[in-house]
């Protein structure tokens, strides 16, 4: 009897630390901060392995400048949270970093330092709607107090799986969430990407206040184009004048919000 009344105690214990939140969400919970900041990014077999390494690079550097660690410090709070995770198709998704508190450039040098030593993985398929979905989830769970929450979709493809990708983009915006959008336009498109990837990210992906596009044409530009992104998410404010820049508009859509599903069916042959 005394052996069972052990195994129960201990089994009591162990469940209610199963229900105790993870150490680093109790320390941040309640915090508040200027803007909750979702960096979701591509690793679809599309991107070959030199870009998938620039691409991470881009984040590790912005992360590790002066500049953003002076946006992030100019804010109300002078705090923003951040959070990093990887996709591809719709059930394609690695959540590199948790929901982390940029406070210092000590903890921007230390999320930059935690992301670039995590390994390259790939993945089939693009799901931009399933991004959006995982970046929405995300939000929604951020253990903060956020006076903005946005999403940064960096892809070099349309949406070819899951849903529809206005779907995912539409609920996201009516709570309240900003999409920005980061379309990767390294190479000359092959036989499921499109010419006009930016017109798709302006009319298909992103939305909400103050949402932009900012197309990636030159592998030299990564690390600047990155670094300019943050700095706009982060302090709420326009960028300095720049052709790149191209802001969010109401309009009907220059391409097809489904060019991806419909090239993807035509490649399958039905």
């Amino acid at each position: 009897m005394l052996r069972l009344a052990n195994g129960l105690a201990a089994l009591m214990v162990a469940l209610l630390a199963g229900f105790a939140p993870p150490r680093q969400a109790a320390a941040q919970a309640g915090v508040e901060v200027d803007v909750a900041l979702v960096l979701a990014v591509d690793i679809s077999f599309s991107m070959d392995l030199d870009e998938l390494a620039l691409q991470r690079a881009g984040y590790v550097e912005a992360l590790r400048s002066p500049e953003v660690h002076k946006a992030i410090a100019g804010g109300a709070t002078g705090r923003i949270a951040l959070t990093f995770f990887e996709w591809a198709g719709f059930n394609i998704q690695h959540h590199l970093i948790p929901w982390t508190v940029i406070d210092s450039p000590q903890a921007a040098l230390a999320f930059a330092a935690e992301l670039e030593k995590q390994p390259t993985r790939r993945g089939q398929r693009t799901s931009v709607s399933g991004a959006i979905d995982t970046g929405v989830k995300l939000l929604e769970s951020a253990p903060v107090r956020a006076l903005r929450q946005v999403m940064d979709i960096s892809g070099d493809g349309p949406n070819n799986s899951g849903r529809i990708v206005t779907l995912a983009r539409d609920e996201a915006l009516a709570k309240g969430i900003s999409i920005n959008g980061l379309p990767v336009m390294l190479k000359r498109p092959g036989y499921l990407d499109i010419d006009n990837l930016e017109l798709y990210y302006e009319d298909c992906v992103i939305g909400g206040q103050g949402a932009f596009v900012i197309p990636i044409t030159d592998k030299g530009q990564f690390t600047q184009t990155v670094k300019t992104k943050l700095i706009m998410e982060i302090s709420d404010a326009p960028a300095p004048p720049a052709s790149l820049i191209k802001p969010a508009q109401s309009r009907q859509p220059r391409v097809s919000c489904t060019v991806g599903e419909d090239m993807w069916r035509n490649r399958m042959g039905n």
